[in-house]
């Protein structure tokens, strides 16, 4: 490995797809050149350590840091990587992401425009063979999109796709990511609200796209509908988790009411659509779920996405 220091380190935390980081790597590779000043860190999160043939077989042609996190916490395998990583910059990719062109590139000329501290960008749905029509025209895989240079908050925030300031990330301790959502989720989303008060500037990028397969295990009523219900129960945890006593009952019982009204509306109007569209209703079963997720956290219940 370079003795120089490089400015950029692309995190990839993978869990049990040795194929598909080999397809990223070796768009990486493609991409990014080995003057460019770029490191990459990967942490394997999968207990038997499946990555481990594809890092040995790329050791030789990149700079790679190669981790073994061997317990199944998202949040402890992106811990690992930023205490490994030593360039000032952090660019997070999925392993099941692919990067369009120029990504890096773009990421690093919005941040240097802007003078953001994190900037955001497109994760785009590519489908498979054999994906339903109606999900496809539904856009149910399809996430917001902004000009770029727009200034965002947490509500689209994410660690898919985004370049972040090390020494904001850093000044957070040795977890920046709360290993209490490592197994539900919702770690980035924590991490990102704690930097936003502490002054970070979030911007977007809209050319720095990476593709995203939605497997067929995925492109089907019953996973987005669990995925809603994960999505609930997210949100509600990473509301409340730092709050106690009164101020805890307040926000809790507001944001349980809250649910329980959205929950007959959403309701209600699934079953009035459904004749009529049935995607229009779907998208309102999705919101019947999520409400469900919010009511049923309260409850102590917790839905374990991440680590199976």
């Amino acid at each position: 490995m370079s003795h120089v220091l490089p400015q950029v380190s692309v995190c990839i935390c993978t869990f049990k797809r040795p194929e598909l980081l080999e397809v990223l790597l070796a768009e990486l590779h493609r991409q990014i050149g080995p003057d460019a000043g770029v490191e990459f860190v990967v942490a394997d999160n999968d207990p038997a350590n499946s990555a481990r043939p594809v890092l040995d077989a790329w050791a030789d042609r990149l700079p790679l840091r190669a981790l073994h996190v061997p317990v199944p916490n998202i949040a402890s395998a992106r811990n690992a990587v930023v205490g490994a990583a030593q360039a000032p910059w952090l660019a997070f990719i999925d392993d099941d992401e692919s990067p369009d062109p120029g990504w890096l590139d773009k990421l690093r000329a919005a941040q240097a425009q802007y003078g953001a501290d994190v900037v955001f960008a497109p994760v785009l749905p590519r489908y498979v063979p054999g994906t339903p029509d109606w999900l496809r025209l539904g856009g149910f895989f399809d996430r917001p999109r902004f000009a770029t240079g727009t200034v965002i908050g947490t509500r689209d925030a994410r660690t898919g796709n985004a370049l972040l300031r090390a020494a904001r990330v850093k000044a957070l301790g040795p977890t920046p990511f709360d290993v209490a959502f490592g197994r539900t989720g919702a770690e980035d989303t924590v991490l990102f609200r704690e930097l936003l008060a502490r002054g970070a500037k979030y911007v977007w990028c809209d050319e720095a796209t990476v593709q995203e397969d939605v497997p067929l295990a995925r492109a089907n009523a019953s996973w987005l509908l669990r995925r809603s219900y994960r999505l609930g129960q997210t949100y509600l945890v990473s509301e409340i988790y730092q709050l106690r006593g009164l101020a805890w009952l307040l926000r809790a019982g507001g944001l349980g009411l809250r649910a329980v009204a959205q929950l007959v509306v959403a309701g209600v109007l699934a079953l009035v659509l459904w004749p009529f569209s049935r995607i229009r209703s779907f998208r309102w079963l999705r919101a019947v779920c999520a409400q469900l997720g919010k009511l049923s956290a309260l409850a102590g219940h917790r839905y374990h996405e991440y680590g199976g």
